[in-house]
């Protein structure tokens, strides 16, 4: 019940900050309060000023988020992919759940605290929230929308989609512009900063890390800081980790964010996934190639190849590239990261399926 309270708490009071200041109120014994629990040292959900956050919006993202009429067979949703228990992300490797049955090119990432995120995709290939559904709505082996015309006939239609849109955006039935709105304001809202770690560093009674724990948290602090350093886990930015030495040219989506950029310098790398629920969205990396984090960890430790791009906080010469972790060091790690795990995030029905009309 705390946790279904501490959801709505991110969603209301979120929604509150974003929209306009309101009065706190004091949480009464064994509640939880109703401000939004947001990462430490972040006080407002931004939003941009063409996209304000509103309830009737938030709403109508969430219930295209989940209706597989978006997609060209109806049978594939955005959560067709991007399951809520794995932290927004799916559990194999390559997805094969698109219209075509074909396998993606790249694993499906978390969707987790993107109101502060740029350069979307782990190539950075959409500059923001509003543009980032156009793609897998129309990539062939995803949505397979080819006709987007034709999908907007189809929701003008539906009568529950008309009187959706309109709730959210005024008369006019539905449009492209207001459905790739409406799918981000419902993202941004997916804020997890409720984790046992959380509650730990805001001194919340109770809360607290064990010894092995907090060693984790330094090492992360310490080995980890020039990627995962800020409370969101991820600096925003794109890395070469040594995961490969021959990468693809041109556009090839194997380039990393050079394929984005065109610029040698970014061949091979990728946007830093955050830490947050990292122990609930295996596997790991752009391919998925690393099915639990003790294979990561290993490969931080020994699996690291060199290649021009390699990030310099990586090289050690005359040593391999590679972060020096002892074993019990590696323990130390691992018990931290699944402190970030925030079970109301990855449970709460106000982030999943919304109720039927």
């Amino acid at each position: 019940m705390l946790q279904q309270l501490r959801r709505a708490s991110v969603l209301g009071g979120a929604l509150l900050v974003a929209c306009g200041p309101g009065p706190a109120s004091d949480p009464g014994p064994g509640q939880a309060p109703t401000g939004p629990v947001l990462p430490l040292g972040h006080t407002a959900l931004p939003s941009p000023e063409d996209n304000p956050l509103t309830p009737e919006g938030v709403a109508l993202g969430r219930w295209l988020f989940y209706a597989p009429q978006l997609s060209s067979n109806g049978q594939v949703s955005c959560a067709t992919c991007h399951v809520q228990a794995r932290a927004f992300a799916l559990d194999v490797p390559l997805a094969t759940l698109g219209v075509s049955g074909r396998p993606l090119a790249r694993h499906t990432p978390t969707l987790i605290n993107l109101a502060w995120a740029g350069g979307l995709f782990w190539d950075g290939g959409a500059k923001n929230l509003e543009s980032l559904s156009l793609a897998p709505l129309t990539h062939a082996d995803e949505m397979g929308q080819a006709d987007l015309q034709a999908l907007m006939d189809r929701l003008a239609a539906t009568p529950e989609a008309v009187r959706r849109f309109e709730a959210a955006f005024g008369p006019g039935g539905p449009s492209l512009s207001h459905l790739l709105r409406a799918l981000a304001q419902f993202q941004r809202t997916l804020v997890s900063a409720d984790s046992r770690y959380d509650r730990w560093r805001r001194g919340e009674p109770g809360a607290g890390l064990s010894t092995l724990e907090r060693a984790g948290h330094d090492l992360v602090r310490e080995r980890c800081a020039p990627c995962h350093g800020s409370e969101l886990f991820t600096d925003q930015a794109f890395h070469n980790n040594g995961l490969d030495a021959v990468f693809g040219t041109g556009e090839q989506v194997t380039r990393g964010r050079g394929r984005v950029t065109l610029r040698a310098e970014d061949t091979g790398r990728y946007k830093t996934p955050t830490l947050r629920n990292v122990a609930r969205s295996a596997p790991y990396m752009h391919d998925g190639r690393f099915p639990t984090l003790d294979a990561v960890l290993e490969h931080y430790r020994h699996g690291m190849v060199d290649s021009p791009t390699l990030d310099g906080a990586f090289r050690r010469a005359p040593a391999p590239p590679g972060v020096p972790l002892t074993d019990l060091e590696k323990t130390a790690l691992l018990a931290f990261l699944d402190t970030l795990t925030d079970e109301a995030f990855l449970t709460s029905p106000d982030l999943g399926p919304p109720p039927g009309p």
